[in-house]
């Protein structure tokens, strides 16, 4: 099977060169997405001779995820698998995430950190991942055990279908929301971290805040009758219950309680808000839809 590594890289220098030595034995196909290092990462993978594709400034990992896409589409590839180029993916675990897509029995395969009973995730990152785990299935109906690995295949299905759009680290949760969306099959295999102290770039909560706001986004824009209008409609019938309340208390007592009075405006100017912006999102993704 014609299959291709792509390594989303900033300023790893230190790892790149040893990492793509070894992955030349497995494959010949490599690209490497430089998401505007500012040491020799670039010249480092050029000088090696894989794919390279350059990143003028750094616009983030999920920018460089959709560059990895892109090329893969370009250069033909039946399956494209993402590997962190901060040598914490162990290049054994290859095999088994390519093996569901090699016997048809996945579209996309998602190394996980967390199908083994003992995991070395050191306890806040997997509390973090989980969180944002449960929040990915919540959403949508899945039972990822790890919506957040970066070590994944993807067949050509999926190249073909998704392109990513989110440059934050919140691209991992929109594509997973997008292959379910189009019915792929996903599947998940053990997989085992090298986690040699604290070796991640990113700041745990800048990056589980992100993730999180790149999901309610992408939400609200896919599921506007659902993001929208519950709460709207909640606080709609909120706000009359107040209202009656106070409107009820004021023709018995002749006086208003100004408390629930203003609770009960708010409540209805907030839900038909609310209310009036779920009909027209849902309505304009409707347009669009069509018009695609």
């Amino acid at each position: 099977m014609n299959f291709a590594i792509g390594l989303p890289a900033f300023n790893e220098e230190k790892n790149i060169a040893s990492l793509i030595v070894k992955l030349k034995q497995i494959t010949k196909t490599i690209i490497v997405c430089d998401d505007g290092s500012t040491d020799l990462t670039s010249k480092i993978a050029n000088d090696l001779g894989v794919i390279t594709v350059i990143h003028q400034k750094n616009l983030g990992y999920g920018a460089a995820i959709a560059s990895l896409f892109s090329k893969a589409r370009e250069i033909g590839v039946e399956v494209l698998i993402t590997f962190d180029a901060d040598g914490q993916h162990k290049i054994e675990d290859i095999e088994k995430i390519l093996e569901p897509i090699n016997k048809d029995k996945a579209d996309i395969v998602i190394g996980s950190r967390f199908i083994k009973k003992e995991s070395n995730v050191p306890r806040y990152r997997e509390i973090g991942i989980k969180t944002i785990t449960g929040i990915t299935n919540i959403i949508t109906g899945s039972r990822i055990t790890d919506a957040q690995s970066g070590f994944r295949a993807y067949n050509k299905k999926v190249l073909n279908s998704i392109v990513p759009s989110d440059h934050g680290m919140g691209v991992s949760t929109e594509i997973l929301i997008k292959a379910i969306k189009n019915k792929f099959r996903i599947a998940e295999v053990p997989i085992t971290i090298l986690y040699d102290g604290d070796t991640s770039t990113h700041n745990p909560i800048s990056h589980g805040s992100s993730v999180v706001f790149s999901t309610l986004k992408y939400v609200a824009v896919e599921r506007p009758l659902t993001f929208y209008g519950i709460p709207g409609l909640i606080f709609l019938l909120t706000g009359i219950f107040f209202g009656v309340w106070a409107a009820q208390t004021y023709s018995e007592d002749g006086k208003l309680i100004t408390n629930i009075a203003l609770i009960g405006i708010g409540g209805v100017i907030l839900g038909t808000i609310l209310l009036i912006t779920a009909i027209l999102l849902y309505s304009i993704v409707g347009v669009i839809r069509e018009r695609k």
